[in-house]
C-alpha cells in the first residue's frame, strides 16, 4: 500500500475544503473513494478534487456506472425481478474487467488479518457518536460538581456560615452524617442525644468536619450558639481511647466558671468511653498530681492561665504539656486581650511549652477581634476563617431596649419600678465594679427578693455557691460583674439588666448573650444616662442590626476617636455611690464613730500615763 492509498483511507468521512486546498488536492490527484457501504450522500461527494466529466479516466467513469447500475438493478428487482443491462462504451468494459483482475491479484496476495491487528476504519458517524458520549460523560460530571457545589452554598447560606481559606470540608446537616463520614465512637452519639442535641447548629455543622480534618480554625459566632460542643466532640473523636500518655489535649478559658461549665459538659459527651478529664483546683494538689512522678493516667485538661502557669513556673515544671496535639483557646478576644484584664503574656508561655510537632490550635470566641485575627495569618497553618452571621452581632433571639434613666439615683427608681412592675426570674444584673455590686446589693436586699452578689473578691467556695443556688433557682436575681459575661451558660435566663452601661460593643454583646440561648427567646434593658453620651451610638447600631427599634438620633451621634474607646474600656467613667440613705445622715454618723474612736484613744492615753506613774514611784 503505498502512500496515496493510505491516505485516501486515512482521509475518508472527512471533508476536505476543496476551495481553500485546491492546489493540495491536484498534487496528491486524489479521487473519491469506492466503498460500498457508504450511504447515497456521501457517495456523490467528492471529498478531495473536483473532476470535470472531459478530463475523467475511464476508472472513473466505470466506478460511476457501476453505481448507477447497481441503484437501477435494486429499483428494478424491487419492480418486476429483471434486471436491465446498460449499453457500455467498449474502452469502460476493459476497464471494468482490469480492475476486476487487479482486485483479485490484491485478494491473492495480501495475507489474511487478524482481528484487532491493522487499521480499524471508521465512518465518520461512528466518530460524531464516540466524541457525544465523551462530552455527555464530561458534561455530567461537570454537572454533578456544579450541582453539588450549590447544594453546599445554599446550606451555608441558609445557616449564614462564612468560611475563608483553602480545601474547606463540606458541613453536615445531622450527627448521623457526621457519625458515618468520620466513624465517630456510638457511644459519643448516643450521649449527644441524650444531652438534648438532635441537629447540629451552624458553627458545629462547619467547625466539627474542619476539626476532624486536623485543620487550625478561628471561629466566631453568636453567644448561645453550641461553641462549646464544636470543639469537644473532635478532640474525643481524635482522641479515640484513653492511654496513660499525660495530656492530649488542653481547653483554656479566661475565667473558672467557664472552665468549670467546659468540664462538666465533657464529661456528659465522654460518658462510658472512659477518658480522664482534669481540672486544675489547687495549685498545690495539682504539682503533686500532675508532677514528673505521676502515672500521667490523664487525657483532657481544663483551666485557667494564671493556675496552669502556677505549674509551669516550678522548678522543675510541675506539668508536662509536650504531648498536647490539641490546644484550643475558649473566649480568644479574651485572653489576647492586653495589660491586667488580658492573658497575653500568660498564653505565650502556655503555646512554647505545648511543643509537639503533631499540635493543632483552634480558637472560638462570639466577638471578632482583628489582633487576633492577624495573630492567627501569622502563626497558625493553612488557617480556616469560620464565621455565624456578621462579626460582632448580637443574638437576634434578645429583645433589647434602651432606657433612659436622667441620672445615677434614676437607675435605682427604675430597677424597683422594674421589680414592682413583677418579673420572671431569673434576672442577671450588670455592674462596672465590684464596689457597685456591694452596694446595689445592700439596696435590693431588703426588696423582698431572693438576691445575691458574684465577683473576684469572693472566695472560690462562695462563688461555686452562688452559681449552683441560681442555677437551682434558689437566687432569683443575681448582681454581677464582667466575670460571668463570658460564656456562662444559665439554661433559661429570661432578663438581663446592664444597671451601668457597658464599656464597649463587645461587652454588650457578651452580656445580653446570657440570655436567647440555645434559641430560647430573652429579653435586655439597658440603662444609660447624659454621661453615657459617647458609648451610646456603637451599642445603638448593634442593637438596630440585631432588628430591634433604636431612636435615630442616636445613630446619629458622632464616632469617637479609637484612643478614647480605649480609655474608656479600659477606665469606665467614675459613678456616684449607689445609696437611697441621706447623706447628712451617713455623715453624722461617720463623725458619731469618730467620736467614739477619740474617747476610747483618751482612755488607753489615760491609762498608759497612770501605768507610767506607778512605776515610776514604785
Amino acid at each position: 500500500m503505498d502512500a496515496f492509498d493510505l491516505f485516501k483511507k486515512l482521509g475518508s468521512g472527512a471533508k476536505f475544503d476543496l476551495k481553500r486546498f485546491a492546489k493540495d488536492a491536484e498534487r496528491f490527484k486524489v479521487v473519491k473513494s469506492q466503498s460500498k457501504d457508504s450511504s447515497q450522500q456521501l457517495s456523490r461527494i467528492r471529498f478531495f478534487g473536483t473532476d470535470t466529466q472531459e478530463k475523467r479516466s475511464p476508472e472513473s467513469r466505470l466506478s460511476e456506472d457501476d453505481c448507477e447500475e447497481e441503484r437501477e438493478g435494486s429499483d428494478e428487482e424491487q419492480a418486476s425481478g429483471k434486471r436491465k443491462r446498460t449499453e457500455v462504451d467498449e474502452p469502460v468494459k476493459a476497464a471494468r474487467k482490469k480492475k476486476k483482475g487487479d482486485k483479485r491479484k490484491s485478494e491473492d496476495t495480501e495475507p489474511e488479518k487478524s482481528e484487532g491487528e491493522g487499521i480499524q476504519w471508521m465512518s465518520s458517524q461512528d466518530m460524531v457518536k464516540d466524541l457525544k458520549k465523551k462530552s455527555k460523560d464530561k458534561l455530567s460530571l461537570k454537572t454533578l460538581k456544579q450541582l453539588h457545589h450549590e447544594k453546599v452554598n445554599q446550606i451555608r447560606h441558609q445557616n449564614r456560615i462564612n468560611v475563608h481559606g483553602t480545601d474547606i470540608p463540606d458541613p453536615v446537616s445531622s450527627f448521623e452524617e457526621l457519625q458515618k463520614e468520620y466513624d465517630l465512637d456510638p457511644r459519643v452519639i448516643q450521649n449527644i442525644k441524650a444531652a438534648g442535641f438532635q441537629t447540629p447548629t451552624p458553627i458545629q455543622m462547619q467547625a466539627i468536619p474542619l476539626m476532624m480534618h486536623k485543620r487550625e480554625i478561628l471561629a466566631c459566632a453568636p453567644t448561645g450558639s453550641g461553641k462549646t460542643m464544636a470543639f469537644c466532640l473532635p478532640l474525643l473523636a481524635h482522641l479515640r481511647q484513653p492511654l496513660n500518655k499525660g495530656f492530649r489535649a488542653l481547653i483554656i478559658s479566661p475565667t473558672r466558671e467557664l472552665a468549670t461549665q467546659t468540664h462538666r459538659e465533657l464529661l456528659k459527651l465522654s460518658e462510658g468511653v472512659g477518658f480522664r478529664v482534669h481540672m486544675i483546683n489547687k495549685g498545690v494538689n495539682a504539682v503533686k498530681k500532675y508532677g514528673p512522678k505521676s502515672a500521667k493516667k490523664f487525657d483532657i485538661l481544663v483551666t485557667t492561665p494564671n493556675r496552669l502557669i502556677y505549674l509551669l513556673n516550678q522548678d522543675p515544671p510541675a506539668i508536662n504539656l509536650s504531648g498536647v496535639e490539641w490546644l484550643v483557646v475558649d473566649e480568644s478576644d479574651k485572653l489576647f486581650e492586653d495589660g491586667k484584664s488580658g492573658f497575653r503574656e500568660q498564653l505565650a508561655t502556655i503555646f512554647l511549652a505545648c511543643s509537639s510537632p503533631k499540635i493543632r490550635r483552634v480558637l472560638f470566641s462570639a466577638t471578632f477581634a482583628t489582633d487576633v485575627e492577624q495573630w492567627c495569618k501569622l502563626n497558625l497553618d493553612s488557617l480556616v476563617s469560620v464565621n455565624i452571621g456578621p462579626r460582632n452581632s448580637a443574638v437576634e433571639t434578645v429583645e433589647q431596649q434602651l432606657l433612659f434613666v436622667g441620672s445615677e439615683n434614676g437607675k435605682l427608681l427604675a430597677m424597683r419600678n422594674l421589680i414592682k412592675q413583677g418579673f420572671l426570674p431569673p434576672v442577671l444584673v450588670f455592674v462596672q465594679s465590684i464596689d457597685r455590686a456591694r452596694e446595689l446589693f445592700h439596696e435590693l436586699v431588703y426588696e423582698g427578693i431572693n438576691v445575691d452578689v458574684i465577683h473576684a473578691d469572693r472566695t472560690q467556695q462562695q462563688r461555686d455557691n452562688v452559681v449552683s443556688s441560681f442555677r437551682s433557682g434558689k437566687i432569683w436575681v443575681l448582681i454581677c460583674t464582667a466575670l460571668l459575661a463570658r460564656g456562662i451558660d444559665f439554661k433559661g435566663v429570661n432578663l438581663v439588666i446592664n444597671y451601668d452601661f457597658p464599656t464597649s460593643a463587645v461587652e454588650y454583646i457578651h452580656r445580653i448573650g446570657r440570655t436567647g440561648r440555645a434559641g430560647h427567646k430573652g429579653k435586655a434593658i439597658t440603662f444609660f444616662t447624659e454621661d453615657d453620651k459617647p458609648l451610646l451610638r456603637s451599642i445603638a447600631t448593634v442593637i438596630k442590626r440585631a432588628g430591634c427599634p433604636v431612636p435615630d438620633y442616636m445613630i446619629g451621634f458622632e464616632k469617637i476617636q479609637r484612643k478614647l474607646k480605649r480609655q474608656l474600656a479600659k477606665h469606665p467613667p467614675r459613678r456616684s455611690t449607689i445609696r437611697t440613705t441621706p447623706r447628712f445622715l451617713f455623715e453624722k454618723k461617720l463623725g458619731k464613730g469618730k467620736r467614739k474612736k477619740r474617747k476610747a484613744a483618751a482612755k488607753e492615753a489615760k491609762a498608759k500615763g497612770e501605768a507610767t506613774e506607778v512605776i515610776s514611784n514604785s
